[in-house]
């Protein structure tokens, strides 16, 4: 049995259980959403954790793009600390220093107009929910007539009722209908359907659009990036009609692609300014936490007193994992390094000599591999028992979100992999049947 306090650090420090028996408890105690774990991890140090078993992996997913600073960063782990040891929680009827400060860095970061406010979460997904609840208030003020809301195919914007309406993936989508309605999916990237939507036909067919609900690049789907100009004409079309423009910055925020905000780069949002953005994932380095940040009197004010709550967004001890991460971000340049070590992951990639690589996407260190076949799953299995966490995006793609401390010989470590791996001709032949294994080598 589990001790209550100390009991359960000292059983796997002991190595009593291995991978296979802590695998076994978790189909006995933990409820099958995410089906059986891949492994059961114990422990991490900057870019690398092990298992249960002490095999060590270079971790290229970072808890899916949140572990900023990798894992047991001693500034973000003495933070949380100190602020759990002083004030842990108190609720939104009070403010606490760490939340009024990372209200006003946050602003700082996203040059955000004078009026603009942020609002606290706990996760992406309930970023977004108060996005879309302000997109009803938008709705209410135009006199019900703004009823759409627009989000675009290949969208993932999380898995709660709001969140699952502007989410595209059908299978996400079906079993939980009807889902909270006035959503309509464009076409990926499409100018012209994007135009179109704006249209004074649509417009007297179907109502006036509410807001724009977009992705900068699009994670789930495969690390997909608009192309050049569609935010900028979103940002016209938007605020012709009165909508609102909504990025979900969730995945890509916080310096994953190499600047604070992936809007701010001048060839993705070529100088806009949005109204509204969500985080998440990499804002508190691996704590819970997620931020909505309105920008301009008028957006900050759609939703007032007793229109939202939570009870532990912007909680003290969240925040200061925030505003520790954010610190380490400015202190150690980390900015840069995502930019120079990212081109530096994807150009080794793109030349490892590998017939599986197609082309490397995405910005920073927010990548996909594209594969000449549809094997990733396969990549992925092969790649963990080699010692590296990717992830099986989609399948011909492999996405890589490691931390942004991630180094150049890190880096060249990953590439060496997809030099090394190769698909059997079953696989190839036969992509339907069971996986098969991928000949690799294991790095240290």
């Amino acid at each position: 049995m589990v001790s209550p306090a100390g009991g359960l650090a000292g059983e796997v420090e002991s190595g009593h259980l291995s991978v296979a028996a802590w695998t076994e408890r978790y189909g006995n105690a933990v409820m099958d959403t995410f089906g059986l774990p891949q492994r059961v991890l114990v422990r991490g140090e900057g870019a690398y954790v092990w298992d249960a078993d002490g095999k060590r992996y270079l971790d290229l997913l970072a808890g899916i793009a949140v572990n900023s600073l990798g894992h047991a960063h001693p500034t973000l782990t003495a933070a949380i600390s100190a602020q759990l040891g002083t004030l842990g929680h108190v609720s939104n009827f009070f403010g606490t220093p760490t939340q009024i400060g990372l209200a006003e860095t946050l602003l700082r970061l996203a040059e955000a107009p004078a009026g603009s406010r942020v609002f606290f979460t706990n996760s992406g997904t309930e970023a977004i929910e108060a996005a879309f609840k302000m997109t009803r208030r938008v709705a209410a003020t135009g006199g019900g007539t703004r009823t759409r809301v627009l989000a675009l195919e290949g969208a993932f914007h999380g898995r709660s009722m709001g969140a699952l309406a502007l989410t595209h993936k059908a299978a996400y989508r079906e079993p939980f209908e009807p889902l909270p309605g006035g959503v309509e999916h464009l076409p990926f990237g499409d100018t012209a359907a994007l135009e179109a939507a704006f249209s004074a036909q649509s417009v007297a067919e179907r109502g006036e659009v509410a807001a724009l609900v977009v992705e900068p690049l699009q994670g789930e789907a495969g690390v997909r990036p608009l192309p050049p100009g569609y935010l900028a004409l979103a940002r016209r079309l938007t605020t012709e009609a009165g909508a609102l423009l909504v990025l979900d910055e969730i995945q890509t925020g916080v310096g994953r692609t190499g600047s604070w905000f992936a809007y701010q780069q001048p060839e993705v949002g070529g100088g806009i300014v949005p109204d509204v953005v969500t985080l998440a994932k990499g804002l508190g380095g691996g704590f819970p936490i997620g931020a909505v940040i309105a920008y301009g009197e008028g957006t900050a004010t759609l939703l007032g007193r007793g229109q939202h709550g939570t009870t532990f967004g912007g909680n003290p001890v969240a925040a200061a994992a925030a505003l520790a991460t954010l610190g380490v971000i400015e202190r150690d340049g980390l900015l840069r390094n995502v930019r120079e070590v990212g081109a530096l992951l994807r150009q080794e990639i793109e030349m490892c000599g590998s017939r599986l690589v197609e082309e490397v996407r995405g910005r920073g260190l927010l990548l996909a591999v594209r594969l000449t076949r549809p094997v990733a799953a396969q990549v992925a299995a092969a790649a963990l028992d080699a010692g590296f966490i990717v992830n099986a995006v989609a399948p011909d793609a492999i996405r890589l979100a490691p931390p942004l401390i991630l180094t150049a010989d890190q880096a060249r470590d990953a590439a060496r992999f997809f030099a090394g791996v190769a698909v059997p001709a079953e696989v190839v032949q036969q992509p339907a049947a069971a996986p098969a294994a991928l000949s690799t080598k294991e790095y240290p």
